[in-house]
């Protein structure tokens, strides 16, 4: 051994691993509990835009049809008064609806975050339709990962008309890979839009499967800010009955 050399102490970096570890876990905590708002998380984790996403279906209203595909930057999302509506839900139980935050590295993402930044005292930009698939067709893959679950549910809500296997290949994708506490605002909007897919394709199997997962995943017994309003629960309970006893189901959410 060299005179003089050290051996460096592990149990030092074990101890700020194992704190690191405690403060993630708290963070957790404490956005579940609804204390801190996700956005807090977001915006210290690369997000530089979001997207609002509402389902492509006849039985979402007027209004939050007009909110899809409404881009902020993070600074506007943040404010205490903040919402993307561009007026209030015409239905008595609100429709499905998201805000996806974006890194956005790829060229089309890059583009559109651009234009927001130009034209941030307009309070945001509106997107088309089109323009919204436009940008989760661009090269995505590509780029940093941490986007990869917001665009397959932004594509699942552009393609539910236009292609529905695509839509439920997305949803899928969200229920089965969201396990990160940003990820929690998706997944009961991907359990409840996959199993009206599933339900219209006539994979009722596979449809009450999906009905299963979603009560181990939210229990009855909990409540939190992503968990699912109890309309919502009792929608799925009743699916999941009909779907038992063989009996038609109807379609709208």
């Amino acid at each position: 051994m060299l005179e003089g050399w050290e051996s460096p102490d592990v149990t030092v970096y074990l101890v700020a691993i194992l704190g690191l570890l405690v403060v993630w876990q708290y963070y957790q905590i404490q956005i579940m509990a609804g204390r801190i708002m996700a956005v807090d998380i977001f915006d210290r984790s690369g997000i530089r835009m979001y997207v609002y996403v509402t389902p492509h279906d006849d039985h979402v209203c007027a209004v939050c049809s007009a909110s899809h595909g409404r881009v902020f930057l993070p600074s506007q999302v943040a404010k205490k008064k903040f919402l993307p509506f561009t007026g209030k839900c015409q239905r008595p139980t609100p429709c499905i609806g998201v805000l996806v935050g974006l890194y956005g590295a790829w060229l089309e993402a890059r583009g559109v975050l651009e234009h927001l930044r130009n034209n941030a005292k307009k309070g945001g930009i509106q997107l088309s339709s089109e323009e919204v698939r436009a940008l989760v067709n661009g090269q995505w893959e590509r780029c940093i990962d941490t986007d990869r679950l917001g665009v397959h549910l932004i594509e699942a809500f552009s393609y539910e008309k236009i292609n529905q296997e695509v839509s439920i290949e997305g949803y899928r994708y969200v229920v089965n890979e969201g396990k990160e506490v940003r990820h929690l605002m998706f997944l009961v909007p991907a359990y409840l839009r996959l199993t009206q897919l599933l339900l219209r394709a006539g994979e009722e199997a596979e449809a009450l499967e999906n009905i299963e997962r979603f009560e181990s995943r939210f229990p009855s017994t909990k409540r939190g800010p992503h968990f699912p309003s109890d309309e919502q629960r009792e929608l799925m309970r009743t699916k999941k009955a009909q779907l038992l006893k063989g009996l038609p189901l109807q379609m709208s959410a």
